[in-house]
């Protein structure tokens, strides 16, 4: 072998691993341009907002005048730790929640049992879950202040069938206006959870099934020694998504109650749309969303901290 091949071998390998340096440069440069407009409408539109409403939070920030305003410490957070408006707006959310998880997710997985072990109709069976789902929520408020209207609503007209003279107020009640916007939500979103059970009942294998009738298995031996600890992680899922998803619940209670009969049904984003947006108190209502997000953090790590320790234990 001559000299001046052993020279040139080292330099041919320089090139070759330049080039595939520069090749694998390439394909990050263009992930980089995919990405890129996303990453600007989420510094734009969610990262930049939430820094404005923590410094927000810290003012006398007003509608009614420029800029951030005065220096307020934490006068706004001392005044919704104080304040009755607000305790009474988060037990309402907390109501709301604990009014619509739990069937939420029993319903949803009942149901996704039943219309996995059928044999025809899948497709209707989906799509009857599934379609209210994708409605926006003013027609589904719409529709569901319609069957609640007192003597003229469909809730109305069933009573009377049934011999009922005075029709429920269902809306107008304080003691059953969250009940009735409880009824509206789950009707409205468990299609969401049907289908993400139903993918994780699809995603069992037929032969544990099959293994387990031949060992004598009842259907509810079936469902609960095999169904239920393998969809574990979607159950976990889909409780975490529902409580997070009912501690922000705005649309239904505004456009069905607007918070009343008088704060019977106020949850705490109606209470901060208010304070913001009626009293033009931006500073208020950013501590009281502040505090909000700090409740919905909190459940989120003590959610995934439980998961964790039963996956250990498992």
């Amino acid at each position: 072998m001559s000299a001046q091949t052993v020279q040139t071998r080292p330099a041919a390998d320089r090139a070759s691993a330049a080039d595939r340096g520069g090749g694998q440069q390439r394909p990050q440069r263009v992930a980089w341009l995919f990405i890129a407009p996303f990453a600007v409408f989420y510094l734009l539109f969610l990262i930049g907002p939430a820094a404005y409403m923590f410094i927000a939070s810290f003012t006398d920030t007003s509608l009614v005048q420029g800029g951030l305003g005065g220096w307020a410490g934490l006068a706004n957070y001392q005044e919704m730790l104080t304040s009755s408006l607000f305790w009474s707006a988060m037990w309402h959310t907390l109501q709301f929640t604990l009014y619509t998880v739990p069937p939420l997710v029993v319903l949803s997985f009942v149901f996704a049992v039943l219309a996995n072990r059928m044999q025809r109709g899948h497709v209707f069976w989906r799509m009857a879950f599934f379609v209210p789902f994708i409605l926006p929520s003013a027609s589904i408020s719409l529709i569901w202040v319609f069957i609640y209207t007192g003597d003229t609503g469909l809730l109305a007209q069933v009573q009377q069938w049934f011999g009922i003279t005075a029709p429920t107020p269902v809306l107008a009640d304080p003691a059953t206006a969250m009940i009735g916007i409880a009824v509206t939500t789950i009707w409205w979103t468990i299609g969401f959870n049907f289908i993400l059970y139903l993918a994780g009942l699809q995603d069992i294998p037929r032969e544990l099934y099959e293994a387990a009738a031949i060992d004598g298995a009842t259907p509810w031996q079936q469902i609960r020694h095999l169904t239920i600890p393998l969809l574990r992680r979607t159950t976990t899922l889909v409780v975490l998504l529902q409580i997070i998803a009912s501690l922000k619940i705005f649309d239904q209670v505004y456009l069905m109650t607007d918070g009343g009969p008088g704060t019977s049904t106020q949850t705490a984003l109606v209470l901060i749309t208010r304070t913001g947006f009626t009293d033009y108190r931006i500073g208020a209502a950013a501590a009281a969303s502040a505090l909000l997000f700090v409740v919905i953090v909190a459940i989120a790590v003590v959610r995934q901290l439980v998961d964790r320790a039963q996956q250990k234990e498992a």
